[in-house]
């Protein structure tokens, strides 16, 4: 029996819908986009249409991917296949990374608003706390992890449906005590493109980050009774997640409010909150943000796990990750990630400015490496499978058109980081992480072919199942 099949496969369609709609929607938005307002005003609108449509096509490559198997580790194993052993290394390992670092940012982020509650506990100890209270959460079973993103997401839609519904009802001018804007403030101040096209291009590369986290739908998926109706259901509510709850609520934003005020750069949502008259506005976007955080917390221990439990069982990590306790977790794989991510919190208190800024410089490209590889690979293997590909669950559209769009795409994105000054840093560090960690994958299969894949990673399947993956 492989070690997959003991996998619990408790999480259920409510769990999986929400883990998808938490993977869209993070802190990001309620904080990050009023500096994307300030650099490229109404215009952002643009900038996060195009980042979503991006981000829209990469997920239904891996959704068809994933929908025809359905796999622990997700893209990784699908560049083996496609790419070889050395691609499927590199990028679990890269993508691991990036979610072990996002546990030292978020743990802060939540510790910081703790801490303005209840300042008698040191901010640290708050960091302390919520990293033990998920990990808890995450070794204990996959259902509690689900239960907590459940809530944690419905926490999160709500608050954006009501602003959505609030926010319309002011546009219209139907709301008491507060006039309706018209299109003052989408066209005055300066136009839609007060700072010009240029702007907006720069804009795309501070939004589009706020997309990644969509795939992890794709790997839960692997632990729920039916994961490619789960897979299927995910990337298909992908377009109206984006169009509603960032494109809808930015533009909410945009429409009642100056783009150039100085309430909007510090906060949008709260200022936007303040013109309705709803006492509390900070304090309500804090838990809201609070709760943003433990979600993006609780998710990114799970993915970071479960892609270090796939590494081990393809043989490219710790044997000792892949094994599994009673109630079907990792439990190993969960404490590893949990032990690098305590690092990272450290670090984030005694070097913030040194060490920990370099930390994160490297994971700052990672995004854009895995939606890269995702489409590379579903461009191979799609034509792997030659007159087979029509029987396929789910289909990417247009292809191989749209596929060769989204990889022309984001490798303009990538030339636009090392381009914009802010964004260079990060793209050459993270460049030279990805560059160590192809090699080392590339010195550990220098015998493979391209054919070799992982066939020890399949959700539920039996090994030759895998082996016979175009």
């Amino acid at each position: 029996m492989q070690a997959e099949q003991q996998l619990s496969k408790s999480l259920k369609p409510r769990h999986l819908s929400m883990i998808a709609i938490a993977g869209v929607i993070g802190a990001g938005l309620f904080v990050g986009s009023g500096a994307a307002i300030q650099q490229a005003g109404p215009g952002i609108l643009v900038a996060y249409t195009a980042a979503g449509l991006v981000v829209i096509l990469v997920m239904r490559m891996l959704g068809e991917m994933a929908a025809a198997h359905p796999e622990t580790g997700s893209f990784s194993t699908y560049a083996d296949k496609a790419l070889g052993r050395w691609a499927g290394f590199s990028i679990g390992w890269l993508y691991a990374w990036f979610w072990i670092i996002v546990l030292g940012v978020e743990a802060t982020a939540g510790a910081a608003i703790m801490h303005r509650w209840l300042p008698m506990v040191d901010q640290w100890e708050w960091a302390l706390i919520l990293m033990v209270l998920l990990t808890l959460t995450n070794v204990a079973s996959v259902k509690s992890f689900g239960e907590f993103e459940f809530w944690f997401a419905s926490v999160k839609v709500a608050a954006i449906v009501v602003f959505l519904l609030l926010g319309i009802t002011a546009i219209l001018g139907l709301m008491p005590g507060v006039d309706a804007p018209g299109l003052q403030n989408l066209t005055g101040n300066g136009g839609f493109f007060p700072n010009g096209p240029g702007a907006v291009l720069a804009g795309v590369l501070v939004v589009v980050f706020s997309f990644f986290g969509a795939e992890i739908a794709t790997i839960a998926a692997g632990e729920s009774e039916n994961p490619v109706d789960a897979v299927k259901k995910a990337v298909k509510s992908t377009v109206w997640r984006i169009l509603v709850f960032y494109i809808g609520s930015v533009a909410v934003v945009v429409t009642l409010l100056p783009w150039n005020d100085a309430s909007v750069a510090k906060s949008p949502y709260v200022a936007v909150i303040e013109l309705f008259g709803i006492p509390g506005a900070g304090v309500i976007m804090d838990v809201v943000v609070l709760t943003s955080v433990l979600s993006c917390l609780n998710s990114g221990l799970y993915t970071a796990s479960r892609m270090l439990f796939s590494l081990s069982m393809r043989g490219d990590a710790p044997k000792s990750w892949r094994k599994i306790s009673k109630r079907g977790v990792p439990v190993s794989a969960v404490l590893a990630s949990t032990v690098v991510g305590f690092v990272t919190v450290g670090l984030n208190y005694l070097a913030p400015e040194t060490v920990f800024l370099f930390m994160v410089n490297t994971s700052g490209a990672i995004a854009l490496f895995v939606w890269l590889v995702i489409a590379i690979s579903q461009l191979i293997l799609r034509r792997r499978m030659g007159a087979d590909a029509k029987d396929l669950a789910l289909k990417m559209w247009l292809f191989p058109y749209l596929t060769w769009l989204s990889i022309v795409a984001i490798a303009a994105l990538l030339v636009g980081m090392a381009v914009v000054p802010q964004t260079r840093e990060a793209l050459l560090l993270s460049m030279g992480l990805a560059a160590v960690v192809v090699a080392i994958g590339v010195y550990r299969y220098r015998k493979n072919g391209p054919q070799e894949g992982a066939a020890n990673d399949r959700t539920g399947g039996r090994k030759d199942e895998v082996q016979s993956m175009p």
